[in-house]
This record gives C-alpha cells, sequence and structure tokens, in this order.
C-alpha cells in the first residue's frame, strides 16, 4: 500500500523522477500540539537542490520547502512558512514542525535534483492522532476576548454582583419587619382573647352571687295565716 502510494505521488508530480528506495518508509504518530522533526538521508554527494514534498489522501501532493547549499536559508511554499523548519547537512535532511495539527497529517519524501532528474529518498507517513483536545483549546484560544471587551465584562460583571448583594440585603430587612409585624399581631390577638375571657368570667362570677340574694327579706319574715304552737 505505501509503494503504491509514494508511486501515485511520483506519477501525479512528472515523469521524470526516480525513487531511489521505495521500502524506506516509516510511519510516525504524534498527539496534536507536539513538535516533530522528520529526517531523510541525503544520498546527494554534492551540492544539490533538496526539496521537501507531502502527499495527502493519496492525490495531492504539494511542495514544502526547498533548500540547495545547507549553509542558505530554505525558501518555503505557500502555507509552510510559519511552523515549518527545514535543514540539512552532510548526511541528513531534516523537517521539523512546530505545533502539529490534524492538517498537517501525510506523507512526506525528499527530493534530490541530480542529473536531471529527481530522485525521492525516504518517506515519512506522518499521522497525527485526532483526540478531540487540541481542537477545543485551538478553539478556546480563537474565541478569546479582546483586553478592552473582558476589562468591561469585567466590571459589568462587578457592578451586577454588587446590585444583586444589595438587593438580597432589602429583601432580608424587609422580610424580618414582615416576620416582626406578623409576631406583634399575633400577640394583639392573643391579648384580645384573654382580655374576652376574663370578662366572661366576671359576668358568671356576678351573676352566681346575685342569684343567692334574690329572694326580699320580707318573705324571710314569718309568713301570715300560720298558726304557731308554743309549748312548755
Amino acid at each position: 500500500m505505501r509503494s503504491f502510494t509514494l508511486i501515485t505521488a511520483l506519477f501525479l508530480c512528472c515523469t521524470n523522477w526516480i525513487c531511489a528506495s521505495v521500502s524506506e518508509t516509516q510511519t510516525v504518530e504524534v498527539q496534536p500540539g507536539q513538535e516533530v522533526s522528520l529526517l531523510c538521508s541525503n544520498i546527494s554527494r554534492k551540492t544539490t537542490q533538496t526539496d521537501w514534498f507531502r502527499l495527502v489522501n493519496r492525490t495531492k501532493v504539494s511542495c514544502v520547502s526547498s533548500i540547495y547549499n545547507p549553509e542558505d536559508k530554505p525558501s518555503y511554499c505557500d502555507g509552510f512558512e510559519n511552523r515549518f523548519e527545514m535543514s540539512s547537512n552532510v548526511t541528513t535532511v531534516f523537517l521539523k514542525i512546530k505545533r502539529v495539527d490534524l492538517s498537517d497529517s501525510g506523507l512526506y519524501f525528499c527530493g534530490f535534483y541530480m542529473n536531471e532528474n529527481t530522485i525521492i529518498g525516504c518517506t515519512t507517513h506522518l499521522k497525527v492522532q485526532d483526540n478531540g483536545e487540541y481542537e477545543d483549546e485551538a478553539d478556546c484560544q480563537t474565541e478569546k476576548m479582546p483586553d478592552g471587551t473582558t476589562k468591561l465584562m469585567s466590571v459589568l460583571l462587578g457592578g451586577l454582583t454588587v446590585l444583586l448583594t444589595i438587593v438580597i440585603i432589602i429583601l432580608t430587612v424587609k422580610i424580618r419587619k414582615l416576620q416582626k409585624a406578623l409576631n406583634e399581631a399575633l400577640q394583639t390577638e392573643r391579648n384580645k382573647d384573654l382580655g374576652s375571657d376574663d370578662l366572661n368570667y366576671a359576668a358568671l362570677s356576678f351573676q352566681a352571687k346575685a342569684k343567692r340574694n334574690r329572694r326580699p327579706a320580707s318573705e324571710r319574715e314569718l309568713e301570715p295565716n300560720v298558726v304557731y304552737a308554743a309549748t312548755r
């Protein structure tokens, strides 16, 4: 499968490419946000143009960077200017990728221009694992507010907190006043009921005493037409 992928890349780019070693393909797995360095053996014994390429989805080949002399500054193709760094020495060609993301996945290979042909060196399959965490972090960083907006939101939240605190204090005081008024009203009703019971008791006591003295004194005198007999 890897040989087929590499051959596809060769036919898509141009017909005068020569693969130095199809079997030298390795797979590198990295987590999003990490840094990775891809290596390619320098098969050229002379100073020549060296390039890095990337194959995506087995159909799209794009140049990444190129350098002629190891002491020169490399040039980068469109879209690879920021996070990619190419370097080389006598034995190895390097491609460093900073803050790897999912879009960096693909098949990377280097090419050496020799004898009017581009010879393909080692190939590396870069596989970026999709765990969803890096995307969430990137979204959070993208949605960060400017400093002015952040300060304004902080002031508004602070004012809202103070306002809510004042409202809570006012409501607490009103509730306490209502409870106090309710307790006083209940106490007043209890006092009224107690006073009414005392009055009823006094009235009953007065009527009971009056009944004992209802018979007039004249009735307590000797009744007429009654014969009293005296005995010795």
